[in-house]
C-alpha cells in the first residue's frame, strides 16, 4: 500500500517516517513540494500521486503567534486540509487528518467525546476546527484525530525543554491545573498507519480521539520526567493564571477514545513506558 503524506521535520511526521510497516510504502511531502500556504497547490499533488491514501501530518503549531498570525494559521490549518480533502474525494481517496483537544474549550473535569459541541478559545484552535469543517464539508471519505500533548525524541517539546531545564536549575514552576494525556508521536504514528490500512480496505471514518494514558498535570508530567531521567529538580506547582501566554490553553484536556478502541481496535498508549524510550533516545544524540 503506498501513502502520501504531507509533512517531513514534525514529530509525527518523523515518526511515520521510523515506523513505517513492511507493507505500506510513505511518499513524504516537504515544504517544498506542497507549500500549506498555497492550498490549491497541496490539491495539485494529490491530483497527481499514484497513492492508496493520504496523510495530512503537517499543521501551523505555534500556538501563541497565531493569536496575531490568525490569517496565516487559517490557510495552513484551515484551507490547506480542506483542499486537500476535496482532491481527495475527486481521487477516490480515504483522507486522515490530524487535529486537536484544542478545539475544545478545556471546562469541566470529564473528557470530551468526539461529538462534543467544540469552542475553541484560541486562533489556533479555531484554526484548526475550521479545517476539521471543511474537510467534512468535502465528500471525502475521512478520518480526522484529535490528539493532545504530542511529545517525543524530535522538534520542540514538553520534555526536552524540561530535561534542559531541570539539568540547569534546582527548581522549576509548572502549572498543575491544566490536565491532559501526554501523546507520544510514535504512538501516533502507527495509530495513523493502522488507521489508513483499514480505511483503504472499507472501514469507514468519521471524527476520532487519541491520546495517552494516564491523564495527568503538566506539573505531574514534569515531575516524572525528572525522576525518569535522573535530574535532581524540584517541581513546584502554579495555576495557569500564574503563567499566562498569549494563547488560553485548556484547562480540561481530557479526551474519550473509546470510540477509537471500539471501531479500529486502537487502544491508548501509556506515555510513561514511551516516555523511558524518549529520554533513551535523546541521550544517545547527544
Amino acid at each position: 500500500m503506498k501513502v502520501l503524506i504531507f509533512g517531513q521535520t514534525g514529530q509525527v511526521a518523523q515518526e511515520l517516517a521510523r515506523c513505517a510497516p513492511d507493507n505500506i510504502v510513505p511518499y513524504f511531502l516537504s515544504r517544498h513540494d506542497a507549500d500549506l500556504l498555497d492550498p490549491e497547490a497541496c490539491a495539485k499533488v494529490i491530483a497527481g500521486a499514484q497513492v492508496d491514501a493520504v496523510i495530512n501530518a503537517a499543521a501551523w503549531t505555534a500556538v501563541d503567534r497565531a493569536e496575531t498570525e490568525e490569517a496565516v494559521a487559517t490557510i495552513v490549518n484551515g484551507h490547506a486540509p480542506g483542499a486537500m480533502a476535496q482532491a481527495c474525494a475527486s481521487a477516490n481517496l480515504p483522507f486522515i487528518h490530524i487535529s486537536t483537544d484544542y478545539v475544545f474549550d478545556g471546562t469541566g473535569d470529564a473528557p470530551f467525546t468526539p461529538d462534543y459541541p467544540p469552542q475553541p478559545v484560541s486562533a489556533y484552535g479555531r484554526s484548526k476546527l475550521a479545517g476539521e469543517d471543511a474537510i467534512r464539508q468535502s465528500s471525502a471519505r475521512h478520518f480526522i484525530l484529535r490528539t493532545s500533548w504530542v511529545v517525543s525524541a524530535h522538534g520542540a517539546n514538553f520534555i526536552k525543554t524540561m530535561l534542559r531545564l531541570g539539568a540547569q536549575r534546582d527548581a522549576l514552576n509548572v502549572v498543575s491545573d491544566q490536565i491532559g494525556g501526554p501523546t507520544p508521536a510514535a504512538s501516533i504514528a502507527t495509530a495513523l498507519y493502522s488507521i489508513a490500512y483499514q480505511m483503504v480496505d472499507g472501514q469507514s471514518g468519521g471524527t476520532y480521539h487519541f491520546s495517552g494514558l494516564p491523564d495527568t498535570s503538566w506539573a505531574d508530567f514534569a515531575r516524572t520526567i525528572m525522576a525518569e531521567a535522573d535530574l535532581d529538580c524540584q517541581i513546584r506547582d502554579i495555576p495557569t493564571e500564574d503563567y499566562p501566554t498569549p494563547a488560553t490553553r485548556p484547562l480540561n484536556s481530557r479526551l474519550d477514545c473509546s470510540t477509537l478502541r471500539r471501531d479500529f481496535g486502537i487502544e491508548r498508549p501509556d506515555w510513561r513506558r514511551e516516555l523511558k524510550h524518549i529520554i533513551k533516545d535523546l541521550g544517545a544524540n547527544t
